[in-house]
């Protein structure tokens, strides 16, 4: 049975929430490190979405991993952010919305909403393993090609809408080979377009045999 890499190190006043979104947590979520991947494996406390959504996005660390999971939450949630564009809490609370169909709207919206901005604006603590920072040298924006991305994600996004090609695979690529190879990422997945799913698991095999040796 595979032990789990180590928990990062947890400020006392925060032992019982997920390091993703700040609600309290049930879970954890493990990143395994690749010779690319800037820290070590290590193992974070998260709550059970997080850690789910997390496991579809490990990319080239767990700062990306974190981008990518916000950038889907925003997507779940995009109703209950809405309502802090569409009303303020004074407005909802005068909105005469009383008849027992809108009641319930009026009685949770605003704080519905609360939870999700709260959820998306979480920072995380900074993370600390066995005493040692390993957030230095860490830039939460991606440059490439002259473009200036908030974050690795929305440049796969971007090339990926752009381009045509397939995110799966570029994400896959991006966890072997690290994001300063991202040049070569992308070459690869426009040679491959349209190629098969059993082609691309030969690829990927042959990509990590190349750059984990």
């Amino acid at each position: 049975m595979n032990h789990l890499p180590p928990l990062v190190d947890i400020p006392f006043d925060l032992r019982h929430q997920c390091w993703f979104c700040a609600e309290p947590c049930n879970d954890v979520f493990s990143y395994y490190a690749k010779p690319s991947t800037p820290h070590p494996s290590l193992t974070l406390p998260a709550c059970t979405e997080c850690s789910r959504l997390a496991k579809k996005h490990l990319l080239t660390s767990i700062w990306d991993c974190r981008d990518a999971v916000k950038d889907d939450l925003m997507k779940i949630y995009h109703k209950d952010l809405a309502i802090g564009i569409n009303w303020t809490e004074e407005e909802l609370a005068e909105s005469g919305f009383d008849c027992r169909i809108l009641s319930g709207f009026k009685e949770s919206a605003w704080m519905m909403y609360q939870i999700a901005k709260g959820r998306i604006n979480a920072k995380g603590w900074p993370l600390v393993l066995n005493g040692i920072d390993i957030e230095q040298g860490y830039q939460p924006q991606f440059e490439f090609d002259g473009l200036s991305f908030n974050s690795l994600n929305k440049a796969i996004t971007h090339y990926c809408d752009t381009l045509s090609l397939n995110k799966h695979l570029l994400c896959e690529l991006l966890n072997i080979v690290g994001k300063e190879k991202f040049a070569y990422a992308i070459r690869l997945c426009r040679m491959n377009i349209g190629i098969t799913r059993e082609h691309q698991k030969l690829l990927l095999q042959q990509v990590k045999e190349e750059f984990e040796q």
